[in-house]
């Protein structure tokens, strides 16, 4: 069975972006690669874990990082457990396989002060543009979307009489977002500036560039890196980052982890659950400030 069949697989019956497939394809091919170099006339369904392991090892002496071994480890034990399923071949030779130990790398969220310094002083909206890059950055603070589902909003998307709007996640799950007022303002007043741009075949989608065209991931990234790296003295002010404070700050106000959750559009909660730590820290803080024991 081939790889193209495998990534066939992940697209169609998955649901898989393409994005993740291209980087599964990445991670197949680089170990063939590999595999070729040391063992002529070896196929991947030939490997066993011995020589799986050697591969870790070359990794890591490159300098490579634990995290990105495991994801490319990741993308080998898929494809061996889709050979396994399909008949091709018996075990899976990753079936006892342990995961490199990673160190937790906390995310720090962006302060309620940053993000009101961005939102209310750093973008005034007298164009297009302006009127565009305030409307991401609101909507990624206030219902923490990712940017690639922020891209792919269209008009039709958009329920302002109800305010919400329908969103796209992972492996094309759909979910529903609040629009709350600051919002609402933000996207009349970007909708009454893009109805005065040439408009081309892109024009279903809420986000343009001043061209017509539909906005791409670096465009985005820049917008937010361009505001924040202005306001904030963090390393990184990605739009990731903004997610992140979304959900922190829900928490820190007391919002349930379950729907914290569902307004992030994780399967799991033990993908938001990273996002308690700064939860847990205000919550201290309040103890220690509040608790008789402590005065």
């Amino acid at each position: 069975m081939s790889v193209k069949a495998f990534t066939d697989y992940l697209l169609l019956e998955k649901n898989y972006s393409k994005h993740t497939v291209n980087a599964y394809q990445s991670d197949l091919e680089t170990f063939n690669l590999f595999v070729n170099e040391n063992h002529d006339n070896l196929s991947l369904e030939q490997v066993n874990y011995s020589l799986i392991r050697q591969w870790i090892v070359t990794l890591v002496d490159a300098g490579i990082t634990n995290r990105t071994i495991n994801r490319k480890i990741s993308s080998l034990n898929a494809y061996y457990k889709f050979l396994q399923k399909s008949g091709q071949i018996e075990n899976n030779p990753l079936r006892k396989h342990k995961a490199l130990k990673i160190g937790k790398k906390v995310q720090l969220p962006f302060s309620k002060d940053e993000l009101n310094t961005v939102l209310e002083n750093a973008i005034v909206v007298t164009d297009f543009e302006t009127a565009r890059n305030k409307l991401i950055v609101e909507l990624f603070y206030t219902t923490g979307i990712r940017r690639i589902e922020l891209i792919n909003i269209k008009l039709s998307d958009l329920d302002l009489k109800n305010k919400q709007f329908k969103v796209i996640g992972k492996r094309n799950k759909e979910r529903y977002l609040p629009i709350i007022d600051s919002l609402s303002f933000a996207i009349n007043e970007y909708l009454k500036y893009r109805s005065e741009i040439n408009l081309t075949e892109h024009n279903k989608y809420l986000f343009l560039t001043k061209k017509g065209l539909k906005i791409y991931e670096m465009l985005v990234y820049r917008v937010i890196n361009k505001y924040f790296s202005e306001a904030s003295s963090k390393a990184k002010c990605s739009p990731h980052v903004l997610r992140h404070s979304f959900a922190t700050h829900l928490l820190n106000e007391g919002a349930d982890l379950n729907a914290v959750k569902e307004l992030l559009g994780h399967t799991s909660l033990a993908a938001t659950q990273i996002y308690t730590h700064n939860s847990i820290a205000e919550l201290k803080k309040v103890h220690a400030k509040a608790h008789p024991r402590n005065r």
